[in-house]
């Protein structure tokens, strides 16, 4: 081959070369274009998801019909993303941005390192149960016989209880199991043995006080009321010292032999209390109310199907349920699932004077519900000068409203897929005022969507056993978030969670005065601002610290009459004799 067909062959290869270049260039852009096309195109389609959100494909939750058609995004957010002005929706400008950062992250591996656990773990580690241990001899309840008939739902119950105990063993006195008051509000004719476990209940409190289920026969014809041995709540003064007790029951009882409390409640002191008095309001709380089998059962039910029927239980879960309890075993990552009280009842909200964005109508119904129930309330709301709605919010005095709540959970982090057991019923505003919350997060649930209706049945007519199946269900979750800090539901939880959770438990405690000021700006922050905040405000209610002096132990257990601290040297104090 000569010299020109050389040069000619390796032209003819540039040329070749530079066309296989070319090809390969033009394949990788027309890659890269497909790739992009594609993302913009799971993004529209993740976006639309959220627009019209069914139920997520292969969760093993049971959904009642009434909870099984699709749910639209509220119009006032596809307002929001044509630039037009909302329209009553409260926050619609930030509700369109969680939804854009919930479709986001949907196929992301990785939440917030903290979000599933207890922010400060090892701090919290450091306090375990020991509210059964006794130093003392038992109360042969000598002086007499208290009875008390209990008001409110079953939390107020059960604090009323816990109290009764110790003023019981304060007095010397033996107690007839309690009575449950039946309620115009509550509706509910559940008494002490058709919610926990009587003779649970007497021997677990054999070594402290006596207990009985009936007066003696000699004694129930007695006329109590004639002989001034009725005592009721405005006898007493609220956050009684035992001082009082003494001073005034003890005598009337010594007297007359029997006493009987109606209305018992919020009615003996947190501090100053004896040690032993105060370790033995902990040990019925947390130990002496165990619920009766055939709420344990059903509420096993609703924990496991929140797990997805998984094959081990949950760390509170033989606390809580007993025998119904699955095999111990770590809770897998993908059947975690978190509870939430949403307290946002018609009472909650008319009695917070606050205003909701209902416009004239909301006004006047929670205007009409107040003249009813809060009729005190409507006459200082008269007398005096309240501050005014937008004041009450700013102080963090208004509950939250739904749409606040789904913010809040999606500024934590929580995706979308989430597994949510709603506790609570009656809601304000009905499942329209849950729009954007079950939209944002379809996966959520309540008892009744979680059981058929033969199993709900039993229940139905009883308000105290139904909220007993949400306090099981709330404690035994991964995650705890209430929206009022103040709720005695939220309280009994949140303690419950503490006293048994090692640390491992964690409870999301909303600052609502931080919240407040949070969302005041919905117009103008941005997403990224916003989780930062949202994130360092809930943190900071994270922090782990004994129970501050005149609070519930309740709520607050982590103190030396309840919990004992493996790294702290408590200051000693001697057993008491009462």
């Amino acid at each position: 081959m000569d010299q020109k067909q050389q040069q000619k062959m390796q032209m003819m290869m540039k040329k070749k070369m530079t066309g296989f270049k070319l090809a390969s260039n033009r394949s990788r852009l027309a890659f890269g274009f497909f790739l992009l096309a594609f993302f913009i195109l799971m993004n529209f389609w993740m976006l639309s998801r959220i627009q019209d959100s069914g139920p997520v494909k292969g969760l093993k939750l049971r959904f009642s019909k009434s909870n099984s058609s699709i749910v639209s995004l509220p119009q006032e957010l596809r307002k929001i993303a044509k630039g037009k002005k909302p329209h009553k929706t409260a926050y619609a400008r930030l509700l369109y941005k969680a939804g854009h950062a919930l479709a986001e992250n949907q196929y992301k591996s990785t939440e917030p390192k903290d979000l599933w656990m207890e922010t400060y773990h090892a701090v919290a580690a450091t306090w375990q149960p020991c509210a059964d241990q006794r130093v003392w001899k038992p109360s042969e309840g000598n002086n007499g016989y208290i009875m008390v008939t209990a008001n409110g739902g079953i939390n107020q119950q059960r604090v009323a209880v816990c109290n009764i105990v110790a003023v019981a063993r304060l007095l010397n006195a033996t107690l007839v199991i309690p009575n449950f008051m039946f309620s115009t509000v509550w509706r509910d004719t559940s008494q002490f043995g058709d919610i926990y476990q009587e003779d649970y209940f007497i021997d677990y409190l054999k070594p402290d006080i006596r207990v009985v289920k009936e007066l003696p026969k000699e004694l129930r014809s007695l006329n109590l009321e004639a002989m001034d041995s009725v005592v009721t709540d405005v006898d007493i003064p609220k956050e009684a010292k035992p001082s009082f007790y003494l001073k005034y029951i003890l005598p009337l009882l010594m007297k007359n032999r029997v006493v009987h409390f109606i209305g018992f409640g919020n009615r003996l002191a947190s501090d100053p209390i004896p040690y032993h008095l105060q370790r033995l309001r902990c040990r019925c709380n947390f130990h002496a109310l165990q619920f009766i089998p055939k709420i344990q059962a059903t509420a096993a039910l609703l924990i496991q199907r929140m797990r997805q029927n998984a094959t081990h239980s949950g760390l509170l879960d033989e606390n809580l349920v007993g025998p119904f309890a699955k095999s111990k075993g770590k809770v897998k990552k993908d059947f975690r699932f978190l509870a939430l009280h949403l307290r946002f009842e018609i009472d909650m909200v008319a009695h917070s004077l606050c205003d909701f964005g209902g416009g004239e109508e909301e006004k006047n119904e929670l205007q009409a519900y107040r003249e009813v129930h809060f009729p005190g309330l409507v006459d200082l709301n008269n007398a005096t000068k309240i501050p005014s709605p937008e004041r009450l919010k700013a102080e963090g005095l208004c509950p939250l409203m739904p749409e606040e709540t789904v913010l809040m959970l999606a500024g934590l982090g929580f995706k979308r897929d989430t597994r949510i057991f709603l506790a609570g019923s009656h809601i304000y505003g009905g499942k329209s005022r849950l729009n954007a919350l079950t939209t944002l997060y379809p996966n959520m649930v309540t008892k009744e969507n979680l059981l058929s209706l033969s199993e709900i049945q039993p229940f139905l007519n009883f308000t105290s056993q139904l909220a007993a199946l949400d306090f099981i269900t709330s404690t035994a979750a991964d995650v705890f978030a209430m929206t009022d800090s103040g709720s005695q539901l939220s309280s009994l939880v949140s303690g419950y969670r503490v006293y048994y959770g090692g640390g491992k438990m964690p409870t999301i405690r909303p600052n609502k005065r931080r919240l407040a000021d949070i969302f005041t700006k919905n117009n103008t922050i941005e997403w990224k601002v916003f989780e930062t905040r949202i994130r360092k405000a809930v943190r900071q209610n994270k922090r782990v610290f004994s129970r501050p002096v005149g609070r519930s132990v309740y709520r607050y257990p982590r103190c030396s009459e309840c919990m004992c601290n493996t790294q702290v040297i408590l200051p000693f104090r001697p057993p008491t004799s009462s």
